[in-house]
């Protein structure tokens, strides 16, 4: 705690809001995200598939928006962005708790969904302005207070919603109102990168970045990266049903803890520790090495053996999240490089638009091969599938840096 406390204090103080604000977004979100579809099935009774419906509008509105977000960050500044999505977000977990018709439903799902697209790419964008070249570092600190809000978000709601769901919803949406007012006090007005003089049409701008070869060639390379830290929601919970049944519930929350706690705990001396051996794109290929090796035990652990799953299940998350933590600043500093420092958050929204569509991808092709596998008694098949997106995530980036193009382009003379 006291190196992250000291690691915070030497950032400028716009860079400290970012992760104080980061830290209260993730722990109202778990805060209620984690006990939404008990909610929504047996409080409310909605059958499977109108669960399904209010949790997809929310992932679809937030992952589809990105785009925009980061778009109207660099035309806006970044204090619109991030004030408008703390109060969409506000009025979208009261409606949330407060509504109970399915149309209801579904309006309050969008908004926090849309929500997210609206502040995310404008705080990433906002805290690499503000921490200038030490972005590395900032990224890394920002990661603990990211973590730190999954840590204790879903703890904080279980102790709410012994009394109420609508306890959960109405404190969630207290977070982020109190986030809405501190934006509007503290961050100045119009504060944003410059964009050399210009102010291109959004289509000018959004075929300027569709023609940065460097920078689309790192997103595709990046997409698998995704997928893989999403299996701690997907395939190590399925595992660990398989493997103990009922118990497997509490496995896996146990698991999402070990994620989070490793993170919290390690990012900092990771990224010390990385910063100090490896060039950045040694420190990403590595770092996406020991993702895609995270599986490897899954793989070789004998079927029917509970413990041997288990251990595994541990040793895979730790790995994974180690290995994630060692990426995600490196990963974060190559996409402003890439950017040439202009438009920011433009570029932020659509790597986060292209990472949310290879989620969808790998996890429909994930659990389609863990059905195949279940059928034909080869689960191994999932996790050397795993192990190999990883592989190959390591080899892209390795490529792309071996052949220079993950260095930062020449910025375009302003108009005169």
């Amino acid at each position: 705690m006291k190196q992250l406390w000291q690691q915070t204090r030497s950032f400028p103080s716009g860079a400290r809001l970012m992760m104080a604000n980061q830290f209260a977004i993730n722990l109202a979100f778990y805060m209620l995200m984690p006990y939404l579809a008990a909610h929504l099935s047996d409080g409310l009774g909605l059958a499977a598939w109108a669960v399904g419906l209010v949790l997809g509008v929310r992932n679809f509105s937030q992952q589809g928006m990105f785009l925009i977000g980061g778009t109207l960050a660099d035309r806006l500044g970044y204090k619109i962005p991030i004030m408008a999505g703390c109060l969409l977000r506000t009025l979208g977990f009261a409606l949330l708790g407060w509504v109970d018709s399915l149309p209801a439903l579904i309006v309050a799902s969008a908004a926090t969904g849309f929500a997210g697209a609206l502040f995310n790419p404008a705080v990433r964008a906002c805290l690499a302005a503000e921490a200038g070249e030490r972005r590395v570092d900032a990224f890394a600190t920002f990661n603990v207070y990211y973590q730190a809000g999954v840590l204790l978000g879903p703890v904080v709601g279980l102790a709410l919603l012994a009394a109420d769901f609508r306890l959960v919803c109405t404190v969630a949406a207290a977070v982020f109102a109190a986030l809405t007012l501190l934006q509007w006090r503290a961050l100045p007005t119009g504060h944003r990168r410059a964009n050399d003089g210009r102010e291109d049409s959004v289509l000018s701008q959004w075929r300027g970045i569709v023609a940065n070869r460097p920078f689309l060639l790192f997103s595709a390379a990046m997409i698998g990266s995704y997928v893989l830290t999403f299996q701690v929601y997907l395939a190590l919970p399925l595992a660990a049903s398989d493997a103990l049944g009922t118990e497997g519930t509490a496995v896996t929350s146990g698991l999402f803890v070990i994620s989070a706690a490793v993170a919290v705990v390690g990012q900092l001396r990771l990224t010390g520790w990385a910063k100090s051996r490896w060039q950045p794109s040694e420190a990403v290929v590595r770092g996406l090495a020991a993702m895609g090796l995270a599986f490897v035990p899954l793989a070789l652990s004998p079927r029917g053996s509970t413990t041997a799953v288990l251990v595994s299940l541990v040793a895979a998350v730790v790995l994974l999240a180690a290995g994630s933590a060692v990426v995600y600043p490196f990963e974060m500093d190559t996409v402003v490089a890439l950017s040439g420092n202009r438009l920011v958050a433009t570029h932020y929204g659509f790597y986060n638009t292209v990472s949310g569509l290879g989620i969808t991808l790998g996890n429909l092709g994930t659990g389609a091969l863990w059905d195949y596998a279940g059928r034909h008694d080869a689960t191994w098949l999932t996790w050397a599938a795993l192990t190999a997106t990883g592989t190959g995530c390591a080899a892209a980036v390795a490529a792309l840096a071996r052949t220079g193009r993950l260095t930062a382009p020449h910025r375009r003379p302003a108009a005169a």
